[in-house]
């Protein structure tokens, strides 16, 4: 039976894409995250888009993490990502710092340099420069998080200098781990990524075990690596149910798939499961789907969200009940004594 020996954490993840009103967004994200932890979930993890509903429904996520937060006591919280580039820098120190506070210092702030180049225009950026305008953001972040004087002299307060050692950053690529990993930052790879017209069929750890290589090597002497990965993961009671909804909401999902680069699936549901990277089905169905991605071998955070399958509500409630009960377990994650008397 293959374990992952490395997987130390569980976490949730949503980009709030549920078909529902704004509210109603929120209130069904507030709860499957508060499912997660009644679940005994170690993290659930947040996306921050602006403007574009269909590809993420959150522009605000400190707010809604501190929403989130006076509704948990437990699980940890986390950015994925706040999108960098498009940000007030020290706001976003502020804000960490401040929901940090709030919430007992359980928050883990996720960074990157995505966004789409529309909304990079609507800040008057240009998206060309995101590297550089993340680097330089990111670095601000840091000095005003460890206290250190801004330009003109101030200085943060309240000051939060042990959350530069949760700051993780996301990445499509070879160089990005190599960035975090000299950083000594976590480093959070995607569910999913377009593949070259040169490699069709490479698998998702043929894309992502190299940027877990660079950024081991880059990795500081000493530093414990913090790798997260995300992976779409729906599982149902009933396969059927579980393979009825995942070719809804494939196909739902499909134009904004290619938009985003990818190419184009076959026409069936199997065809469209492998090049959206998805698990599906009953338990069984999804522990054996995990077990041959060769990139949770090396992972220390495995973190599962329902899209782009994105069945109703009350399904991802049960899913995240089955991951936690079936799946998990059988890939090497355990539940702490506190978590398994909740989770009771």
């Amino acid at each position: 039976m293959k374990r992952f020996a490395k997987l130390k954490r569980l976490g949730f993840f949503t980009r709030l894409l549920d078909e529902a009103p704004p509210a109603e967004r929120y209130r069904f994200a507030a709860e499957q995250i508060v499912r997660a932890e009644k679940a005994g979930l170690d993290s659930a993890w947040i996306a921050q888009h602006h403007f574009h509903e269909r590809e993420g429904g959150l522009p605000s996520p400190f707010t809604f993490l501190g929403y989130v937060a006076a509704q948990t006591s437990r699980i940890r919280l986390g950015t994925g990502i706040v999108t960098l580039p498009l940000e007030s820098a020290v706001r976003v120190a502020e804000d960490a710092a401040v929901l940090d506070l709030l919430c007992d210092g359980r928050f883990e702030l996720g960074v990157g340099t995505g966004g789409n180049p529309s909304a990079f225009a609507a800040f008057g950026l240009d998206s060309a420069q995101r590297n550089e305008i993340f680097a330089r953001n990111l670095e601000v972040v840091r000095t005003a998080l460890a206290g250190k004087p801004l330009t003109g002299g101030d200085t943060l307060y309240p000051q939060r200098p042990q959350l530069d050692g949760r700051i993780w950053q996301a990445t499509f690529s070879v160089a990005g781990g190599a960035r975090a990993g000299k950083a000594g930052d976590g480093l959070l790879l995607s569910r999913t990524q377009p593949r070259t017209k040169d490699a069709p069929n490479a698998t998702l750890a043929d894309i992502q075990n190299p940027v877990i290589d660079a950024y081991l090597a880059a990795l500081p002497p000493g530093r414990e690596p913090r790798i997260m990965a995300s992976r779409t993961i729906f599982v149902a009671d009933d396969r059927r149910e579980a393979m009825r909804l995942a070719d809804l909401g494939l196909r739902r999902a499909l134009p904004q798939f290619m938009k985003s680069g990818h190419l184009a699936p076959g026409e069936t549901l199997e065809e469209m499961i492998t090049a959206f990277d998805t698990h599906v089905g009953a338990a069984d169905d999804v522990i054996a789907s995990l077990r041959a991605d060769a990139t949770l071998e090396r992972v220390t955070d495995l973190v599962f969200q329902a899209h782009s399958v994105d069945p109703p509500h009350p399904y991802i409630l049960r899913s995240i009940e089955l991951v936690a009960d079936k799946v998990a377990p059988a890939l090497g994650w355990t539940r702490t004594a506190s978590d398994v008397a909740l989770a009771g």
